[in-house]
């Protein structure tokens, strides 16, 4: 094996970086999403052509209740065709709204819960090569029912989703099967294994935890 350099602790983590956009092109603009083309210049100076997705991002909830059973929605996706195993999950488009906000809405409105316990699973990237998106996974547990925010209404795909419980053991079981394929499921559950076997779930990131993918998009990177 080639003698590559050992990356210490205290290095490993992604580095914001923005290298200079020269120009942007609008290729097709839809209701959650915006699909443009920039020219950026290397560290070299080279121009090169990226395409992708602008995105508002996301936040998804793995809310398990007190006999250790996982909140799912069952939702039909139109774009993979299947009708998904997923976790209440929305967009963070709402101006002002917190990210654990953003989170105990969706839990509300998809499946009429509240959570007193709130921690932060995991931060990921969904695809970086083509889309801006990003997500924050929390946990949530102390469930209680509440009734869905006034003015909400299921439209479209919620209006035909089926939210049901799930045992946790069940879940890991299907993921490691291949019968699950959501990724904001997939880490939640995942995460929660890593957690318990390390002793470390009472020591989550607060919900309030440096998001940097969310700082990284507050800043201004049109040319």
């Amino acid at each position: 094996m080639r003698d590559l350099r050992v990356i210490p602790a205290d290095e490993l983590g992604d580095s914001p970086e923005a290298w200079p956009i020269v120009e942007r092109v609008s290729l097709g603009k839809g209701a959650i999403a915006e699909f443009v083309g920039d020219t950026i210049l290397t560290p070299d100076g080279q121009p090169i052509k990226r395409q992708y997705l602008l995105h508002h991002g996301a936040t998804a909830t793995l809310a398990i209740d007190e006999q250790d059973r996982v909140v799912i929605v069952r939702q039909y996706r139109h774009p993979v065709g299947f009708v998904m195993t997923e976790i209440p999950a929305g967009l963070l488009d709402l101006a002002g709204e917190s990210w654990l906000s953003g989170a105990q809405r969706e839990l509300a409105e998809e499946a009429g819960l509240a959570a007193s316990e709130w921690r932060v699973l995991v931060d990921y990237m969904a695809t970086p090569g083509s889309c801006e998106e990003s997500c924050r996974v929390f946990l949530a547990r102390g469930l209680t029912s509440v009734p869905r925010p006034e003015g909400f209404e299921l439209e479209g795909e919620e209006a035909h989703m089926e939210v049901a419980l799930v045992a946790f053991d069940d879940m890991v079981e299907a993921a490691f099967a291949g019968r699950l394929s959501s990724p904001t499921l997939l880490m939640g559950v995942l995460a929660v294994v890593t957690a318990r076997r390390g002793g470390r779930l009472d020591d989550l990131r607060t919900p309030d935890a440096p998001w940097p993918a969310r700082a990284q998009r507050a800043t201004e990177r049109r040319p």
